[in-house]
């Protein structure tokens, strides 16, 4: 069936999903030509993490578009809403520190992390800094050569700061603004380039020092001196015009893309990002793909420096900006730089990477030959608990391919008010996989419960009921709290586990996180005593009651003080005493 539909693929520009036996997308690409693209994977020859890919193919869909343009971008519209597991592996998802300039209420320098940066917020950012230790050594440096104000709080009179000339006077406002306009813009002149002016600043307070016979902290100054050489100056090149702009170059080995981004702001590097993933198909298509979905989640500088294997024209017109391939000079300088750092960084990775796979997909890998299944991409694991001893819920987290899947974590709140482990497992597993059926939802490869034979067969029980055969191991602690013993679910023998091994902190890592996840959800209610939170854990109150209970009350405090015939005006009178008995043992769970 594969093979005619292969045959009915339009030779147009499109993008194409890849779908598994769940028909969970598991990969998206984009293609000039349709047919040959999907084609060539099961029609030539096909090697590494590209052959892994096929082996889990069992469908494809594809959506045409009228441009090579207007598939790039439906491709990363794809990618970002379906996280694919064979897209982008080994993915970066850190931020970089810049330092942050604040003139309100009074001047200040700090260090500051964004995932993105919007003209709108007229934030005055310098960097992204090589690291987080640079950024903060430059700004205790500049706090300790400007009067900056340097205390916590307000306090009513200056300090000894602003005696020995270290501080402008805040506290009492009585601002030289003269001084003030000029500390600003010797600040603001260094963070944007112009050295200069801080290694005369460091020069002359060195002599000072020096003068005074304070060789000690003349000799702190002049190792400061010599950071700044080391994070300003080493870079041979620069380029003069103060435009903000990225360089990009990547390399490719063993079928890994190693890509590097090097960003240069006021003319000078200053930070740079690397990242690696697996080369499924077209070099040129996925190294193209890589930068647009990169600049998703970016500041777009003013210009783009990049090899000739990248579509200027689709790029520059898709983020709106100029790119240009050069050819000699600093600007093919910098394109160099980046290549060699690029090749740098994953020759010295690879082992890293290797191991790194063999800890989440070698795992992973093991416990599905562990419990002879054919595949395992999915896991989904519970934890039952109880609020302030009653009042049960659950927590459910899933994991896809050995990593957790956040957004897909589901908490529930339990109709049971007693605790009975068995009976609160049938109806978490119920609503659950009810819910999964009806709204067509990915079946898991594997159950996970946290606890023994009496959650297990409460979890079989209710799947035998939906006709689903999905595989139960439950998972039990010691009197530590750790992970001891996996059980499996169809025959409820022990199934024996080294703690040195790689699976045994796979199943400890998923118990650990299903439990944090669940207690969380308490430490929220406790925390926030929000009367949203608390009306979420009441059965019978849906979100008509609810809101017309907070439009009532508004606070938890007065709903408390409301007896139950008051409430019993807005809800069921039974509802009403649930509630009151909750919110009695919320408030002496406060107390505690």
């Amino acid at each position: 069936m594969l093979e005619e539909k292969l045959k009915t693929i339009p030779h147009l520009p499109g993008s194409y999903q890849m779908r598994n036996r769940n028909n969970v997308i598991i990969y998206v690409g984009k293609a000039k030509d349709l047919y040959k693209r999907v084609n060539s994977y099961f029609k030539g020859n096909v090697t590494g993490k590209t052959a892994k890919l096929v082996s889990e193919i069992t469908d494809f869909t594809y959506i045409t578009t009228a441009t090579e343009q207007e598939a790039f971008i439906l491709e990363i519209n794809l990618i970002k809403e379906y996280n694919p597991k064979y897209n982008i592996l080994l993915k970066d998802d850190k931020t970089y520190p810049y330092i942050e300039y604040i003139r309100k209420p009074y001047p200040r320098l700090k260090v500051s992390r964004y995932t993105s940066i919007k003209k709108k917020d007229k934030k005055i950012l310098f960097g992204p800094y090589p690291n987080v230790y640079a950024a903060r050594r430059i700004v205790n440096l500049i706090n300790r050569l400007y009067p900056l104000k340097k205390c916590e709080g307000n306090p009513k009179k200056v300090c000894l700061y602003y005696h020995i000339n270290e501080c402008l006077g805040f506290c009492e406002r009585n601002i030289d603004q003269e001084k003030l306009k000029n500390m600003e813009n010797d600040i603001l002149s260094f963070l944007k380039g112009n050295n200069k002016i801080i290694k005369d600043k460091i020069m002359e307070k060195m002599a000072t020092l020096a003068d005074n016979l304070n060789y000690e902290a003349a000799l702190a100054l002049k190792e400061e001196l010599k950071f700044i050489n080391i994070i300003l100056d080493r870079q041979k090149i620069e380029i003069r015009d103060y435009i903000n702009r990225d360089v990009i170059n990547y390399y490719l080995a063993d079928g890994i893309v190693s890509m590097q981004i090097l960003f240069l702001r006021n003319g000078k590097i200053v930070g740079g990002s690397n990242e690696k993933f697996y080369l499924i198909t077209d070099e040129v298509d996925e190294i193209n793909s890589y930068i647009l979905n990169f600049y998703t989640n970016h500041e777009i500088p003013k210009e783009l420096l990049v090899s000739a294997n990248f579509n200027t024209d689709i790029i520059g017109n898709i983020l709106n900006t100029k790119v240009y391939v050069p050819l000699k000079g600093k600007k093919k300088e910098l394109l160099d730089m980046a290549y060699n750092n690029a090749k740098i960084a994953l020759i010295q990775e690879l082992e890293m990477i290797e191991r790194n796979e063999k800890r989440t997909e070698g795992a992973n890998n093991e416990l599905k030959e562990l419990l002879h299944l054919k595949t395992l991409d999915r896991i989904e694991a519970f934890d039952n608990s109880n609020l302030f001893g009653s009042f049960a819920v659950s927590g459910m987290v899933v994991f896809l391919n050995g990593k957790p899947a956040r957004k897909e974590y589901r908490k529930f709140k339990v109709s049971i008010d007693k605790n009975d482990d068995y009976n609160t497992m049938k109806e978490v597993i119920y609503r659950r996989y009810y819910r999964v059926l009806v709204d067509k939802l990915v079946i898991p490869d594997l159950i996970l419960v946290d606890g023994g034979e009496n959650q297990i067969r409460a979890c079989r029980d209710v799947l035998k009921s939906l006709n689903l055969a999905i595989k139960v191991c439950g998972l039990k602690k010691d009197n530590h709290h750790r992970t001891n013993e996996l059980i499996d679910g169809d025959t409820l023998e022990l199934i024996a586990i080294p703690r040195s091994s790689d699976i045994f902190h796979y199943l400890t890592r998923i118990q650990d996180e299903v439990h944090r996840y669940t207690i969380n959800y308490h430490k929220q209610i406790r925390s926030k005593g929000s009367i949203a939170s608390v009306l979420d854990n009441i059965e019978g109150i849906g979100s008509i009651r609810k809101k017309k209970l907070i439009k009532k009350y508004g606070s938890v405090a007065k709903m408390q003080e409301a007896t139950i015939a008051e409430l019993a005006t807005i809800i069921p009178e039974k509802v009403a005493v649930v509630l009151k008995k909750f919110l009695q043992e919320f408030d002496n769970a406060k107390k505690k």
